[in-house]
């Protein structure tokens, strides 16, 4: 089926390059910690979203339930972004030996287990990813209709767009984490502010725009 995979593509190019906290947390986690961490970072993210498409077409009731609670998620949302900030910006240390090299934390199993459930939570606890796949949820169960085997059309094209935002996360990843060689603890600093800032700025946003503009998006 053609169809279904360029559709399936589409959608992963517009999720991949919609810009948002969740691509710069995995430029942060990457940069900060290296490659294996951001992988486990990313692996949470992709969780939450094969997690958000199967409510989306299993469990439509369960789903419907969740927006109605998007106020609630929204502003959780917003205060992990906001605290994921202010520890970056103003907590996060970068260690360093007696020649300013920087030294490289040594991570143990807790330590990637708390890294896939932030990523797990820093994408589902934002209510836009909520509306993304409902919207299209519904556009693709409405085209479906029209296929001979609607059930394995919509496997294709959300399996397409899931595996497709997943290799381009994971590419985010290796990216961040060749230049991290290069980074001086100096730059590495300027980074963690840049992202602090960022974050706070994102989790502001999202809960001024749904607690200002949220009746509106409900009616």
């Amino acid at each position: 089926m053609i169809a279904p995979l360029l559709k399936g593509l589409v959608l992963g190019i517009f999720l991949a390059i919609s810009v948002g906290p969740v691509i710069f947390a995995i430029l942060k986690q990457s940069i900060n910690h290296g490659h294996k961490a951001g992988y486990y970072f990313v692996a949470g993210i992709s969780v939450s979203d094969i997690t958000l498409v199967l409510i989306c077409n299993f469990f439509t009731g369960l789903f419907n339930q969740a927006l109605n609670h998007r106020t609630f998620i929204a502003v959780a949302g917003s205060i992990f972004l906001v605290v994921m900030g202010i520890y970056t910006l103003f907590f996060k240390k970068v260690k360093t030996d007696e020649d300013n090299n920087i030294i490289e934390k040594n991570f143990k199993a807790h330590h990637f287990v708390g890294l896939f459930v932030s990523g797990f939570f820093i994408n589902i606890l934002n209510p836009g990813v909520f509306i993304f796949w409902f919207a299209w949820t519904a556009a693709i169960l409405a085209d479906s209709q029209t296929a001979p085997h609607p059930l394995e059309y919509r496997a294709i094209v959300f399996g397409t767009c899931l595996l497709f935002v997943l290799l381009t996360d994971i590419a985010k990843v290796a990216l961040a984490s060749r230049v991290r060689s290069k980074l001086t603890p100096k730059i590495l600093v300027t980074i963690n502010r840049i992202s602090g800032i960022i974050l706070i700025g994102f989790g502001v946003a999202l809960c001024w725009g749904i607690l200002a503009y949220g009746d509106q998006i409900k009616h």
